[in-house]
């Protein structure tokens, strides 16, 4: 038996905000946190690789794979649909390792409402302002004047649901985010409830204090 259960871990922000960096960052600090790759619908951006930065797959398959129930969330995001297949996540968790979803809203929603919600930790990341997010969005030349447009609309929907998530930091600083979101994975890991030998441990302890009676 794994020592502790896996985390199922929601990073969720307005495009721009640094979730997809700071997930990139999360990884790199612990091994024991592994990517839910994510299937797709849309076409490959330059650089990418299928199975590393997404699932690719045609609408059709993307439609089937929903039918017989192979995804644990699934939503539509700028005319294409992206989802996590099951598999996968559930394998990991029930072998002690933590999941890591960089995932808008709608996906957090399915997720904290699927059958192991009870293993959700799910984190919101907003922006220092609005006028931030537009800057740090155009920096990244990689979408054309009118995606960025739409993005910015998009943002203030998905900043509405910040009320639905356990934790809400503000990415000022990456540094610093990071280290805030260490914190919570580690707090979180330490609940009684994710230590299912710690019953054991306990119970050795005491038969160590009957011992030297």
């Amino acid at each position: 038996m794994p020592e502790r259960r896996g985390l199922l871990i929601i990073l969720s922000s307005p495009s721009g905000a640094g979730k997809s960096t700071l997930a990139r960052r999360l990884r790199e600090w612990d091994s024991d946190i592994r990517f839910s790759v994510s299937a797709t619908t849309r076409a490959p951006r330059s650089g990418e690789t299928h199975g590393v930065d997404y699932l690719f797959h045609s609408h059709d398959d993307f439609e089937q794979m929903v039918a017989d129930g192979e995804m644990l969330e699934h939503a539509e995001v700028f005319g294409n649909r992206y989802g996590s297949p099951k598999g996968p996540v559930i394998k990991s968790l029930d072998e002690g390792y933590d999941v890591l979803f960089d995932i808008d809203w709608q996906g957090g929603q399915q997720i904290r409402n699927s059958v192991r919600a009870e293993d959700v930790v799910s984190i919101f990341v907003l922006p220092p302002s609005i006028a931030e997010l537009e800057r740090r969005l155009k920096s990244r030349n990689q979408d054309s004047p009118e995606t960025i447009a739409h993005r910015m609309t998009r943002s203030r929907d998905e900043i509405s649901h910040w009320a639905e998530y356990d934790y809400v930091l503000i990415n000022h600083d990456l540094d610093r985010a990071e280290e805030e979101i260490r914190a919570i994975v580690t707090a979180e890991r330490l609940k009684r409830s994710r230590q299912p030998g710690l019953m054991d441990r306990v119970r050795a302890l005491n038969n160590e204090f009957e011992d030297m009676a």
